[in-house]
């Protein structure tokens, strides 16, 4: 018997044995934990509901790939860290993403490739093409879903947020930013920004300042203003979640970029409560002048004691110039051994300056900076690399719908330590990346997990609370969860 291998690799010796690789093992998949989140999104129909809802322009009779599908290959395909088109061409093969995709894992039941993806993002389609567009009904058929896509996207966060309340909330908190999105082609109506100093998108961006989940992501411009849009979006915010709860108390947060008159005066007719960051100016400099004077001399005398000392003070009656009536202005006033600072923050909020600044405002720093964080690192939503303006819009809310995924998958299993602040970057290396053997027979598919993964007892833990959260979300008694030796589909 030969001992020969009729096509391998060799490494360096081991002692007495020479290391060899070859590659005809069984079929092993590497993203096998992707089942648990798939194992949530499935049951309540997420990715099945938003396919329903897209216009989809392509002539039936030759559609091979149904939108579920599409939006199902490319949404698993960024959580597991594949976030451009061309990865398809790679994965289309992957029996861990034919399974996540309802397909049998079968060679000759390829995915979409990568041309076919990033056509629909385009919502193109070949019909009537011996036709001038001017004269092509399919042309405007295209046309109108570019933009009704994006509209729809917006919508779908708004209600899935909804729907995934276990409980109507008292309170939600309605956090706005812009974040930077940097380009490196000739991506339409990009355009080189002043402040960040590149060329690049300029993304307007809303999540609940509970528990991060996103709520609008609308691209803009690279030659945007920070304020540009914020009314018309957050209005669209008020009315969806007023008309699913009439009686919640709505809270508006954002830094200056994001705010202005017209934001202002929107939430104060609308009965919102807001707090935003604004820009100091002489009049304030002057205005808390004093107290600054009082905290230095203080400092000078008691800064070994209290090296960080804050003060904080209220302007009731301050008015800009074009503002229509005057506004309360907290006022932080900070010395510490780098020296000193002001900051200020507009707000209709009453209560003590310190709690309206610590306890609600500088709370940003949780959300939405880490969501846009982990939306830019995690799930790679600034690789915005197609062309088209409005298909690049289509590119940020398909990796948008992808961190919704995660934040649910978080508050499913809220009760775990491991895994309810854990990082989109440490779940996947925790709970999704790890390798299976696919074995399939007639009437069942087995992933095989190595006994000796250290975070199966982790992965199997979280899986049982994802399926009393689905449980708890359809109305239904929540099931003992079995603990599986392997995993099943």
């Amino acid at each position: 018997m030969s001992n020969e291998c009729p096509h391998h690799l060799t490494f360096w010796n081991l002692g007495p044995q020479q290391l060899l690789v070859d590659f005809p093992g069984d079929r092993v998949v590497t993203d096998a934990g992707l089942l648990g989140v798939r194992a949530l999104e499935k049951p309540l129909g997420i990715l099945a509901d938003l396919a329903r809802r897209l216009p989809d322009p392509r002539a039936p009779q030759y559609i091979e790939h149904s939108s579920e599908a599409l939006l199902t290959q490319q949404v698993y395909q960024i959580l597991a860290g594949y976030p451009d088109g061309n990865d398809a061409q790679t994965l289309r093969d992957d029996p861990l993403f034919q399974i996540l995709a309802d397909v049998s894992p079968d060679a000759e039941q390829p995915l979409a490739c990568g041309s076919t993806l990033n056509r629909f993002q385009y919502a193109y389609t070949r019909r009537q093409q011996d036709v001038p567009e001017e004269d092509r009904p399919a042309f405007g058929e295209m046309y109108r879903a570019r933009t009704e896509r994006l509209h729809i996207l917006n919508d779908f966060l708004l209600d899935l947020f909804i729907r995934t309340r276990r409980t109507p909330p008292v309170q939600v908190t309605i956090d706005l930013d812009g974040t930077d999105d940097p380009v490196h082609g000739q991506q339409a109506l990009s355009g080189y920004h002043g402040y960040y100093r590149q060329h690049q998108y300029f993304p307007l961006l809303a999540f609940d300042g509970d528990g991060g989940f996103p709520l609008a992501a609308w691209l803009r411009p690279g030659k945007a203003g920070a304020n540009w849009g914020v009314v018309e979006s957050l209005d669209r915010i008020v009315r969806r979640l007023r008309a699913a709860w009439p009686d919640v108390l709505l809270l508006v947060r954002g830094d200056n970029g994001v705010a202005g008159p017209d934001v202002y005066e929107y939430c104060e007719a609308q009965g919102l409560l807001y707090a935003f960051g604004y820009a100091s100016n002489a009049v304030l400099q002057r205005r808390t002048a004093q107290a600054l004077s009082d905290v230095e001399l203080y400092y000078r005398f008691y800064g070994r004691r209290e090296p960080w000392l804050q003060r904080f003070e209220v302007i009731e009656d301050y008015q800009a110039g074009d503002w229509s009536r005057p506004r309360r202005i907290v006022a932080k006033i900070e010395i510490n051994p780098q020296g000193s600072q002001r900051r200020f923050v507009v707000t209709n909020l009453s209560g003590h300056p310190r709690g309206i600044y610590r306890g609600f405002y500088v709370r940003r720093g949780a959300v939405p900076e880490q969501p846009i964080a982990e939306l830019k690192h995690g799930v790679q939503a600034d690789r915005l690399s197609a062309h088209s303006f409005r298909a690049n819009g289509f590119r940020l809310l398909l990796h948008t719908v992808a961190y919704a995924l995660v934040v649910l998958y978080r508050e499913a299993a809220a009760a775990i330590p491991e895994v309810a602040t854990a990082t989109v970057s440490t779940l996947r290396q925790r709970l999704w990346k790890v390798g299976a053997v696919l074995v399939s027979s007639p009437r069942r598919l087995w992933l095989h997990v190595s006994e000796t993964w250290p975070n199966g007892g982790l992965w199997e833990r979280v899986h049982g609370a994802v399926q009393r959260f689905v449980d708890e979300l359809r109305g239904e008694p929540a099931a003992v969860p079995a603990a599986p030796a392997a995993l099943l589909m």
